[in-house]
């Protein structure tokens, strides 16, 4: 029989909209990933979003630093300089942390670059994002090194295009690197499969998008326009409160 504890919940939602981040609040996130264009994968937000965001909210909001879309995750000197801008005018305008990451030619972490987004951060925390998942640097490894750097928090899909897929390796991560990394499981998280992420990782905190596909006002179908080759996705409130119960309903029983 596990021993009982005292479980603080932590649901991100990721969202690149006014719409999805309010909805993530009411249905009860604990805190927002905020990007545009999620469908590439979440690129740096306009600070006008963030702004109006942050005026509508009361919830953390960290703030995706990527200047380009590509899953090399390697920056030229130019791009570093516009992260590095951006942090600093996201940090002035009241972020509460960042999402970041960076690899070198080889595939492992880019560490100088790393600790120079630290350092700017500090002393908010940073979330190293899933440029983890396609690196070449042996995954335990790599997260000692990203603990080391000053990292708060990991977010991996475990290597695999969805947390469900990767969760042995999610699991051995937070075993890994119980007090000094937080490891949250992210990617194709869904109603129909986060108790068994968590019941297999003992994840105490998990990000999502609970997105549904946008319902327009009007028809938008011509030949280049429609929901179909071009579809708009809003995080849904009820999903997000659904994620929500099962995760409470899971770690109550070490209440």
């Amino acid at each position: 029989m596990q021993p009982k504890m005292k479980i603080l919940s932590k649901m991100e939602i990721c969202v690149d909209s006014i719409e999805s981040g309010v909805n993530a609040a009411i249905g009860g996130a604990h805190r927002l990933e905020l990007c545009s264009s999620l469908i590439e994968g979440g690129l740096t937000p306009s600070l006008g979003l963030f702004k109006t965001l942050k005026s509508m909210v009361t919830i953390p909001i960290f703030v995706m630093l990527r200047p380009r879309g590509g899953y090399d995750f390697q920056f030229s000197d130019s791009e570093r300089k516009v992260v590095l801008q951006d942090l600093t005018l996201f940090k002035e305008a009241g972020a509460d942390g960042f999402v970041f990451g960076a690899l070198n030619a080889c595939g492992g972490i880019d560490v100088a670059f790393c600790e120079s987004v630290i350092l700017a951060s500090s002393p908010l925390p940073v979330t190293f994002h899933r440029a983890f998942d396609v690196a070449t640097e042996n995954p335990i490894i790599m997260a000692q090194k990203i603990a080391e750097l000053g990292f708060t928090r990991l977010l991996t899909s475990g290597r695999r295009s969805e947390a469900i897929n990767g969760i042995l390796l999610i699991k051995t991560l937070i075993e890994k690197m119980k007090g000094r990394l937080i490891i949250i499981p992210g990617a194709g998280i869904k109603i129909e499969n986060l108790k068994a992420i968590l019941s297999t990782t003992s994840a105490h905190e998990f990000h999502g998008s609970a997105k549904i596909l946008k319902q327009f006002a009007y028809p938008i179908d011509n030949l280049f326009l429609n929901n179909e080759t071009n579809p708009v996705y809003i995080t849904h409130c009820e999903t997000v409160k659904q994620l929500l119960k099962i995760y409470n309903d899971y770690y109550k029983q070490y209440e």
